[in-house]
């Protein structure tokens, strides 16, 4: 009964392109993210004085505030892929499942 159950789905077309879009735009935020990761260590490894220029007349260097827009960037594109998930995603994985039954 079950395995009835996955084929239906894995048969629906609509499945396939709910597969497509999400690995899709999964591989797509990944790309971004590994590009903003490791641009952030490419220049702390090869232009360590760009990140340790002070920042006004404290201690805090560039590296700091460029760090933490970094985390914050992280954040914003969690936020954007449980929205898209969230509206996108989820009703395709609805419409497949009223399908089927």
């Amino acid at each position: 009964m079950r395995d009835d159950l996955v084929a239906k789905v894995q048969a629906n077309p609509k499945y396939h392109q709910l597969k497509s879009k999400r690995n899709a735009f999964g591989w797509l935020l990944t790309i971004i993210m590994l590009l903003a990761y490791y641009g952030y260590v490419g220049v702390i490894a090869f232009d360590k004085e760009l990140f340790a220029q002070r920042v006004g007349e404290g201690v805090t260097t560039l590296g700091i505030p460029v760090g933490f827009g970094l985390i914050v960037f992280t954040i914003a594109i969690t936020i954007f892929y449980v929205k898209r998930a969230n509206a996108e995603f989820d009703s395709l994985t609805e419409e497949i499942l009223k399908e089927v039954k």
